[in-house]
């Protein structure tokens, strides 16, 4: 069907005078005895496209007008003083009509509702703004890893080790419940691959192997989360950034994560000025600035026994006691971003001891070289680290903490042979557009969240 994108229309003043055709969605529509007005939109950009039907021109609309209804409208466009452009109709065609039950009859609904039409959501002012922000920050992510060297490379969904050590992994099995087996062993022998798999929760240790060889790789896909957690900022199943760098360390990692954030921020505020208006005048006030602000100064680095010290001297009551060797919390995080630093920073050297076992020992012996990127408003976006590069340490950290070498023989094959100083993080990608946008809730910036209880 041939008709220009609605954002075309409203962009290229020289299609002003000119007969154009565009098709959409009814978004509102104001009925006069003389003019109707219908706001169209295609999902092209943020904007709608004025519609004016001259009634004493005999142009037919019937059930048009419904708000949902999808129309092509041929007509010229014209300027408007109030609009910008608009286009005189000579011709509406009904392509899908729209019942009176359409859930999106009222302007604004609130987001817990939303939720329960995940499929109908994408036409409000929000989700329209949500979604085309997400798209701009994959593309400027792609775009920073792409003209840095870096390989993009897809790491396995399904896999038989655990990543993270914890065993919050959601298993993959082709036999379901069964009584016939008499143990797991048994049970998983007769399984589609001969042993225990599960959904991976991170592609970093498939991306080292590619790191190896290439120097410089990222992932970009989905991993799986089964923590029984029901929070604002966790969903099971989310998009994950990890690049995975040889010849680096700790420092060299933080300066790639600085950059990085600095970059695709930079690239929204330049693609996407009309949805961080909106999203400024709807959700956090002072978004823009805050993004400017973030990408105009150095970030801060703070030592994790630092960090526990200024929490213990601040006087906050704070929910969870700080003591050294606890994990941060989400109040500590901001605290330390928001009234100490009041700038991104990075909390470095954390205890061995709440970090994976694949983290570089530093000499003390107590701590890792691992960081976590902190950022005002939100918290940690990122955890990373330098790997531990040393064979022999790596195999006793490993048989300390009870975990089977035979699960991570390939992994343990790269301190082998030709091993080298390398390191990466993990961002993830949800938590970076609420950071973007000023949504506060991970199920605000995901097409279809899943999470405890709730799966559609």
């Amino acid at each position: 069907m041939q008709h220009t994108d609605i954002k075309e229309v409203l962009t290229n003043p020289a299609l002003i005078g000119a007969t154009v055709t565009v098709c959409g969605w009814v978004r509102t529509a104001r009925d006069s005895k003389n003019v109707a007005f219908l706001a169209l939109n295609d999902g092209t950009s943020l904007g709608h496209l004025q519609i004016v039907i001259d009634k004493t021109r005999n142009v037919a609309y019937e059930n048009a007008d419904k708000l949902g209804a999808a129309i092509r409208v041929v007509g010229t466009l014209v300027e408007s003083a109030q609009n910008g452009v608009e286009i005189q109709a000579d011709e509406v065609t009904l392509l899908g009509d729209c019942p009176p039950e359409y859930p999106l009859q009222k302007k604004r609904h609130t987001l817990e509702y939303l939720r329960t039409i995940p499929h109908l959501r994408l036409r409000t002012n929000t989700f329209n703004a949500v979604f085309r922000v997400r798209s701009v920050l994959a593309r400027a992510l792609h775009n920073y890893f792409q003209s840095h060297n870096y390989v993009y490379v897809n790491t396995p969904l399904i896999t038989a080790s655990d990543c993270e050590g914890a065993g919050e992994m959601f298993q993959v099995t082709t036999i379901g419940y069964s009584d016939q087996y008499k143990n797991a062993d048994e049970y998983y022998a007769a399984d589609f691959f001969g042993k225990r798999a599960g959904l991976s929760v991170s592609g970093q240790l498939e991306g080292e192997v590619a790191a190896t060889a290439f120097g410089k790789i990222y992932t970009f896909g989905p991993s799986f989360r089964a923590e029984n957690s029901n929070t604002p900022r966790h969903v099971a199943e989310f998009w994950h950034i990890e690049p995975e760098v040889a010849f680096a360390e700790l420092p060299d990692v933080l300066a790639i994560a600085e950059e990085m954030i600095k970059s695709v921020i930079s690239e929204v505020l330049e693609k996407c000025p009309d949805e961080l208006r909106f999203f400024e005048e709807h959700f956090e006030a002072g978004l823009i600035a805050k993004l400017q602000d973030l990408i105009s100064h150095e970030f801060a680095v703070v030592d994790y026994t630092d960090a526990i010290d200024i929490l213990k001297k601040s006087g906050q009551d704070f929910r969870y006691p700080v003591e050294w060797g606890c994990d941060l919390q989400t109040e500590h995080e901001r605290y330390i971003a928001e009234v100490v630093c009041k700038r991104a920073v990075f909390i470095t050297n954390y205890p061995r001891e709440i970090k994976s076992f694949y983290m570089k020992q530093n000499p003390d012996g107590k701590t890792v070289a691992a960081a976590d990127l902190l950022v005002p408003g939100v918290g940690e976006i990122i955890g990373g680290s330098e790997r531990e590069s040393n064979y022999d340490k790596l195999v006793a950290e490993m048989k300390r903490r009870k975990m089977n070498l035979e699960a991570y023989a390939d992994y343990l094959d790269l301190r082998r042979f030709g091993s080298v100083p390398h390191g990466g993080f993990g961002l993830g990608f949800e938590r970076l557009i609420m950071y973007v946008t000023g949504m506060k809730n991970i199920r605000d910036v995901a097409l279809y969240p899943r999470t405890v209880g709730s799966i559609r």
